[in-house]
């Protein structure tokens, strides 16, 4: 599978850039034989431009339009972690126009809210998973000076007379689960102090409000390769070539252990599968292409293809997986 280059840290400018240009307002892309009379495709992204979402959605997007010929239109419809966006989609008509491009909070937000207005498990056809995005656990060099690995986390944490904090993006953010889960198999306890996003989340970290925080990768390369953050663990199976030393949890004693959040395209539920299925073709060849796999990787993202059967098989996996972390750990964004 391929990995995250070197460039990750020029995706940081270039989210800030694209956010200030798109402003959430949809855009078209077309290649220049489409044909004016076909029916646009309309990409829904259930968060604000600018993220890794977004960007790959856009990256994907391009490419499926000059590949069908025909107009894709990537909307921004952000809100209630995608529950709006998602809710929207499940009532769209069944023809294969209006793709949502899931990410995990999205996929996890009926757990939370249960008058979300859709069922991720009922309401969707699965298209194809299109990236993961790697999560990593860092710690406050200064305040942690002594903690350079996971165990000597787990140790520090149990010898405190409370619970030390640790951070992330917010209640329920795909962060704050996987450091649950990680308690839950590793048998200790920390407090979870979240943050309204990664950005504030990984300032206060930095400036030694908290001590530890589980964040998403390319948001925290650029602080790790500067020293202010330091990488103890990476929770997808496998290490990430951008930060080769980093050992991952399930490689540090925590066997099984596997944290990925992730983005497919889905459809309405009822879309014909001659539909999906062709749409899972043309995704699997824009994916194999290098410079869409170079564009993803400056975005924070591993392209990762897998076709309806298997994302549907994922959807089901994860919604249940962290389902049971969120009630065997108590978490509720009341």
């Amino acid at each position: 599978m391929p990995m995250l280059s070197k460039h990750t840290m020029r995706c940081m400018l270039r989210w800030v850039l694209m956010g200030a240009l798109f402003g959430g307002h949809a855009i078209g892309v077309q290649a220049q034989q489409g044909s004016a009379t076909d029916k646009a495709i309309k990409l829904i992204v259930p968060f604000p431009a600018g993220g890794p979402t977004d960007t790959a959605s856009r990256i994907v997007g391009q490419r499926l339009a000059e590949r069908l010929k025909q107009t894709v239109v990537v909307e921004n419809r952000a809100g209630a972690s995608g529950a709006i966006a998602a809710a929207q989609v499940a009532k769209s008509t069944p023809d294969g126009n209006t793709l949502m491009m899931l990410a995990t909070p999205t996929m996890l937000a009926p757990h939370f809210n249960k008058s979300a207005g859709y069922d991720t498990t009922k309401d969707f056809m699965p298209v194809a998973t299109v990236y993961d995005l790697p999560i990593v656990i860092v710690v406050n060099p200064t305040l942690l000076p002594d903690v350079t690995d996971l165990s000597k986390l787990i140790a520090h944490a149990k010898a405190q007379p409370k619970p030390m904090n640790y951070t992330s993006s917010g209640v329920g953010s795909f962060g704050h689960l996987s450091m649950e889960l990680l308690q839950q198999l590793a048998g200790f306890e920390m407090q979870h102090v979240p943050y309204k996003g990664g950005v504030p989340a990984i300032t206060d970290t930095i400036g030694g409000v908290v001590p530890v925080m589980y964040s998403d990768l390319v948001a925290a390369l650029p602080h790790i390769k500067s020293g202010k953050l330091r990488a103890i663990a990476i929770g997808s199976p496998q290490r990430v070539s951008v930060v080769p030393d980093v050992k991952t949890i399930s490689e540090q004693g925590i066997k099984g252990y596997d944290a990925v959040s992730w983005g497919g395209l889905l459809v309405v539920k009822g879309t014909p599968k001659a539909v999906v299925d062709k749409l899972a073709i043309e995704i699997q060849a824009i994916l194999s292409e290098k410079e869409v796999q170079e564009r993803l990787r400056e975005a924070g993202c591993i392209a990762n293809f897998e076709g309806p059967i298997q994302m549907g098989q994922r959807v089901q996996n994860d919604y249940a997986k962290w389902g049971r972390v969120i009630r065997d750990r108590s978490v509720s964004n009341d």
